[in-house]
Parts: C-alpha cells; sequence; structure tokens
C-alpha cells in the first residue's frame, strides 16, 4: 500500500458498536493516531480505535466526496458495507502494516 495514498476508512469501537469515518492522505499514519490517542477526542471518548473498513482512492478530491457520501448512509447500510468485506469485524490494522 503506497503510505500517502488517500484513503477513507472506518473506526468501530467494537461489533455494531460506534463508527468514525474518516479519510485520509496516509492511512497507517492516521489509523496509529486513532490507536494511540492520549487527548480527550473523539476516537478517545468513544474508543473507537478497530479500523474494520478502509477503501484506497486515486485522488484527494474522490476521497473526500466518498466520505461525505458515507456520512450521510443509513447505519444500516454502513453495517452492511463493512460486513461485506470483513464480517468478522476483525482488526484491519495488521493487514495495512503490510
Amino acid at each position: 500500500m503506497p503510505a500517502r495514498q488517500p484513503a477513507v476508512y472506518i473506526l468501530a469501537s467494537a461489533r455494531n458498536g460506534t463508527l468514525y469515518i474518516g479519510v485520509t492522505s496516509n492511512l497507517i499514519q492516521r489509523v496509529w493516531q486513532h490507536k494511540a490517542s492520549p487527548s480527550a477526542g473523539f476516537s478517545h471518548r468513544y474508543q473507537v480505535k478497530t479500523l474494520v473498513w478502509y477503501e484506497m482512492h486515486a485522488t484527494m478530491e474522490s476521497a473526500i466526496a466518498r466520505e461525505k457520501t458515507l456520512k450521510w448512509w443509513r447505519r444500516a447500510w454502513k453495517l452492511e458495507l463493512i460486513e461485506s468485506t470483513n464480517p468478522d469485524w476483525r482488526d484491519l490494522w495488521p493487514d495495512i502494516l503490510g
């Protein structure tokens, strides 16, 4: 995985738990920041640290557009999206590390 390729990602607190949708130009760095977050932010407050879905994009513009679309989706659609590629809700962090 290229280190600086735009990506949209979903983190979860647990299976069917709180979801966080984000966009980044560096998926490895950004997920690490969520996992290591010592400060009081959304990830820390809700323990949203498990990478359950991600999608790489050719441009930041397309990644941002996809993120905006996903944030408007119904929760059920987001759960279906996650389960379509990650039915066990595994933490995909080791996968992106290579």
